[in-house]
């Protein structure tokens, strides 16, 4: 197993061998830790198992040419996230675009030139790592996000927490969608319109709907175009069960303190909280006690009042 904390991973495909040593004695000689693939399915293969953080891919191969090992890495959840740098003795603008609509990033032109490539691999590498850390950042606050392209629909970028959301109850590990749902690209695209038509104040509250996408109830906020007919979109599971796991992780309740908690936020009485959780309201007010402690509170209007700015929150 390589240990990818220490060293940037770096996968070259390419069918020449002189190519490849090149390129490998000069990574290394950089610090790199570097994989070679001869072939495109290789070259999938190793991506897949090793996830490197740039591939330097070689456009014209026997067999699997590079342009198809780029649609097919983009193509794959594991992979899509990879920046490829292509390497090319094409340089007519047919094959440059095609290497963009491919799914490369970059491209450099041979004879290969080490410095060239090392100047630009360090440039790709910073900047997918600083988008990783985004992903991870809006993952770890609960913001579910992604940017929607407009004119088609296509996904171009989300976080973890949004393919999750996104997914179909009986989706395959590793599923992810490369297109938002119908619901969402329909509201968006409503959206859009009247703010075309109608532009709304900077300080305006940001457009919001909850949809039902794939059984999900989830709350999709508008939140800014990111430029040519892009925009970003952040989702909220507006469901009972998100709303009593984010009470159950905030507050460090168990599941039966979170129902108590919710339902009392409700404007239940004990009574009936009892009746709707098959327990006594002797049971219910037990619960409360333990609620009461952990939220640092003492009465029942005070609780209600934490659990409401945190269903607020959440966007209830």
């Amino acid at each position: 197993m390589l240990d990818r904390n220490n060293n940037d991973l770096v996968l070259i495909v390419d069918d020449v061998p002189d190519n490849l040593a090149v390129l490998h004695d000069a990574l290394d000689e950089s610090g790199y830790t570097v994989l070679v693939a001869t072939n495109g399915a290789d070259a999938i293969a190793r991506a897949s198992q090793a996830q490197p953080h740039i591939v330097l891919l070689d456009a014209v191969m026997p067999g699997m040419d590079g342009f198809e090992v780029a649609r097919r890495l983009k193509a794959l959840p594991a992979t899509a996230h990879i920046p490829i740098v292509f390497m090319t003795g094409l340089t007519e603008t047919e094959h440059v675009l095609a290497a963009f609509a491919a799914g490369g990033c970059d491209y450099v032109t041979k004879p290969i030139r080490a410095r060239e490539v090392l100047a630009r691999i360090a440039a790709h590498m910073h900047t997918a790592r600083e988008q990783q850390l985004a992903r991870n950042a809006l993952d770890a606050f609960g913001h579910a996000s992604l940017v929607v392209r407009l004119i088609d629909g296509r996904i171009l970028w989300q976080t973890a927490l949004a393919r999750q959301l996104l997914a179909p109850a009986d989706a395959e590990p590793g599923w992810e969608s490369r297109r938002a749902p119908t619901p969402v690209l329909a509201w968006l695209q409503r959206e859009t319109t009247r703010l075309a038509a109608q532009p709304v104040p900077s300080n305006a509250q940001a457009a919001s709907v909850e949809l039902d996408v794939g059984g999900r109830q989830l709350r999709c906020t508008l939140q800014e175009s990111t430029g040519d007919g892009e925009w970003l979109v952040v989702l909220r599971q507006a469901d009972d069960a998100a709303t009593l796991e984010a009470l159950v992780l905030a507050f460090r309740l168990t599941p039966r303190e979170a129902e108590v908690l919710y339902w009392l936020a409700k404007g239940k009485t004990n009574r009936d909280i009892g009746e709707i959780l098959g327990s006594s309201a002797a049971t219910v007010k037990k619960h409360l006690e333990h609620v009461y402690e952990k939220l640092g509170v003492e009465t029942r209007n005070a609780a209600a009042a934490v659990a409401i700015g945190k269903v607020a929150q959440l966007g209830r």
